[in-house]
């Protein structure tokens, strides 16, 4: 039977949308092959996260969903969408793909991809890049090596399979990604120059480290804002934050918040902040035991996550421009290795880092870091003026409509 892909209109496509990854990667028959390392996510947070109306990206988004059958059965997944900020802000004009998850079936992600390039194509785009699930700072990336690892909190995982499917697809290479694995409880990995530059941030440049608190958390997610708007704006694919996306990241954060791992670098006389990290205790180690549900039993195993995660992700850690220097990011470094002697979590992972990032990569060397994990961002490139091959080239909607809107 030929695939056919039609777009997301209905609660029951939309279940089947967020079952798919669930079916492909948590089920397995008895003698069946060993469980792979993809952790299953709450699916009602699922739901939520693909809802226009919930999720902040639609202030400044728009997207559309699409499912491939096989003989009336799901095999593959797919979004086209595009983020209105990230093109206003870098001066492209790109389409976006993500959420790809697909049986090993290359018509299967021939014919999503070309849905994909149809609605983009009715848009005027000029290319689409992904995957990301909707932007870079959520789950991006195909995985290109540590394929036996588990993912932490918003890394995706993928079987070896996919990268094969997707250049069999003709997509091409943007850039990589890497997570640097770091044993934060053992100092000895660390070259001396990082404690010398962490010391003289303190006494020669007056700098001091803050840990946020629950209470103060919104305000420091502006103070977060300020300075990741300012660090990481040449940074691929970036985008700033508004008042929006932090209001919807900082009720995110509420729920992993650590103050231990949540900290502001600033200079001790005038309290001005000049540098952040926040870092998240893997909040998939307990998904991994509530089995994508809250009831019956999984609420118990989110009470009790900070005796569960042993391991973090270091997701965010930067310096204004002007205060690189000063050896800030060695005092938030050495900051990390400190807290680890206080709490359960005795290593993580920071990332993901761009290929291209020479300096911080070269910080994670001086750390004793490991790259553990790849992730691959692709592109097509393409003629909007030209018309699409693809299943559903003629079925698009207004980006406004109703029936544009993903069901929620």
């Amino acid at each position: 039977m030929s695939v056919e892909v039609s777009p997301v209109t209905s609660r029951r496509d939309l279940r089947e949308f967020i079952e798919l990854p669930f079916r492909l990667h948590g089920t397995r028959s008895p003698g069946g092959p060993p469980p792979t390392p993809w952790i299953p996510p709450l699916r009602l947070e699922r739901h939520q996260f693909l809802s226009r109306r919930l999720n902040p990206f639609f202030k400044h988004g728009e997207a559309r969903y699409f499912l491939a059958r096989r003989d009336g059965r799901v095999v593959g997944r797919i979004s086209a969408h595009v983020d209105h900020a990230l093109n206003a802000h870098q001066g492209t004009n790109w389409g976006l793909f993500g959420f790809l998850e697909v049986e090993d079936d290359q018509e299967a992600l021939d014919a999503l991809l070309a849905a994909a390039e149809a609605w983009h194509r009715a848009r005027g785009h000029e290319r689409m890049v992904g995957p990301m699930d909707f932007t870079v700072n959520d789950e991006s990336g195909i995985v290109i090596d540590g394929f036996d690892r588990e993912p932490m909190i918003r890394q995706p995982w993928h079987p070896p399979y996919y990268r094969e499917l997707c250049e069999g697809a003709g997509l091409e290479r943007v850039v990589d990604m890497y997570m640097w694995r770091l044993e934060v409880a053992d100092r000895t990995k660390i070259l001396p120059v990082i404690f010398e530059l962490a010391e003289a941030a303190k006494s020669e440049h007056g700098m001091r480290i803050r840990h946020m608190t629950r209470r103060s958390l919104r305000r420091d997610m502006d103070v977060f804002g300020e300075i990741y708007n300012r660090a990481w704006k040449r940074n691929w694919g970036f985008v700033p934050y508004g008042k929006t996306d932090l209001d919807g990241y900082t009720q995110e954060m509420q729920l992993v918040f650590d103050p231990l791992w949540f900290m502001v670098a600033e200079q001790a006389d005038t309290g001005e902040p000049v540098g952040v990290a926040i870092t998240v205790p893997d909040i998939n180690q307990v998904l991994q035991r509530m089995n994508g549900r809250i009831l019956p039993t999984g609420w118990w195993h989110f009470l009790r996550r900070r005796r569960i995660a042993d391991r973090c992700r270091v997701g965010f850690l930067g310096v204004k421009p002007e205060f690189q220097h000063t050896g800030v990011a060695a005092m938030l470094y050495v900051e990390h290795f400190d807290m680890a002697n206080v709490g359960p979590v005795t290593w993580g992972e920071m990332g993901w880092i761009l290929e291209t990032n020479v300096a911080m990569n070269r910080g994670m060397e001086a750390m004793g870091g490991e790259i553990v994990k790849r992730y691959r961002m692709y592109e097509r490139r393409f003629d909007p003026s030209l018309p699409s091959s693809g299943p559903v080239g003629q079925e698009i909607y207004p980006p406004h409509s109703r029936r544009d809107a993903p069901a929620s």
